[in-house]
């Protein structure tokens, strides 16, 4: 593991009252994307990440990943708030927005920048493929600029994108749901954008931050992201902290076995809305994909909080994992 970078005093306080929230006990989140409504898959992670943080006593909070505005629905957050709040899927605290954050993503940026994590890159869109998009095909970088002279300023009109100077080694996180979350960063990761030529803040930087500063001590999201981790568990080595424990859970797949998309036009909420579906029905629906319930179940999520309660305490107090051992019985069907 690399030494943490040195860090400016307030950064460095205010990433560190992050660590002190994250020993206060389990503090979960929900990040989704508002470029559009949560379709079933969306809104079954948000009930499963919800329900761990319950079941475990803990905090979940609620975080808007829209640094990429161009991708951002006008009302999508909107909608967002208000389906989760007719599920019973209720946050603590007020939502945050990544769009809100970018002083502190900078500061970071600068500050892995002057101890030498970072490498200006020249290289097109167009040469290579983009490996800072969330749920792309994860390409590694040949480092064609690694070794170069840095060119920091405006070249034929553009800026530098920011690379991540990885180094040698395996990366490694905690799982509770999916395969080992070990890595070889070289072979597997690369030195990954942590700022665009355009001046986007990447996903990698943003999100490593945001779990490091919001105290958050377990991710609950898609498997689509598990190839994520390894990038933003390196930005956490950086600066000094361990990873948060990671539970990437089944995505929901159509009957041709293809995940569900917004960009495909999902169905979200509305649609079952306008089919006579009532909360109860879209609880019990989303529970009874994942058989935490059987099928055909109608019930508010406090009664399905309840019902696995019964089964066993919440991961965060010792207790059996009732989650895991639902996730896994799943798995085999």
């Amino acid at each position: 593991m690399p030494l943490p970078l040195p860090l400016p005093d307030h950064l460095r306080s205010r990433l560190q009252r992050g660590q002190a929230l994250r020993a206060g006990g389990y503090r979960g989140r929900y990040a989704p994307s508002p470029s559009g409504v949560l379709h079933r898959g969306n809104l079954r992670t948000a009930l499963l990440s919800w329900l761990d943080a319950r079941l475990a006593g803990g905090e979940w909070l609620l975080r808007f990943d829209d640094l990429d505005t161009p991708r951002v629905v006008p009302g999508a957050d909107t909608q967002i708030l208000a389906d989760l709040h007719w599920l019973g899927l209720h946050w603590d605290g007020s939502p945050l927005r990544q769009s809100e954050r970018r002083g502190l993503y900078s500061s970071v940026l600068s500050a892995l920048r002057r101890g030498g994590a970072l490498y200006p890159c020249r290289c097109s869109r167009r040469l290579l493929a983009d490996v800072s998009a969330p749920h792309g095909t994860l390409n590694v970088y040949p480092g064609l600029c690694r070794s170069q002279p840095p060119r920091w300023g405006v070249e034929a009109g553009r800026l530098p994108s920011w690379r991540l100077r990885l180094g040698a080694g395996a990366l490694r996180w905690s799982e509770r749901f999916v395969a080992e979350g070990v890595v070889d960063g070289p072979a597997a990761v690369g030195d990954v954008v942590l700022r665009r030529a355009d001046g986007f803040i990447a996903y990698h930087l943003a999100t490593a931050v945001d779990e490091l500063e919001m105290g958050i001590s377990d991710v609950v999201r898609g498997v689509d992201l598990w190839s994520a981790t390894a990038a933003q568990v390196a930005v956490l080595q950086l600066l000094g902290a361990v990873p948060p424990r990671y539970g990437h859970v089944p995505l929901w797949c159509d009957g041709q076995g293809r995940r569900l998309s917004k960009r495909d036009g999902s169905d979200g909420l509305a649609a079952a809305r306008r089919q006579g579906a009532d909360a109860a029905t879209v609880i019990g629906e989303l529970a009874a994909s994942l058989a935490l319930v059987p099928a055909g179940s109608r019930l508010s999520t406090q009664e399905l909080l309840g019902e696995l309660r019964g089964r066993g305490a919440g991961a965060g107090d010792g207790g059996a994992d009732v989650l895991a051992i639902a996730l896994a019985a799943a798995a085999q069907t």
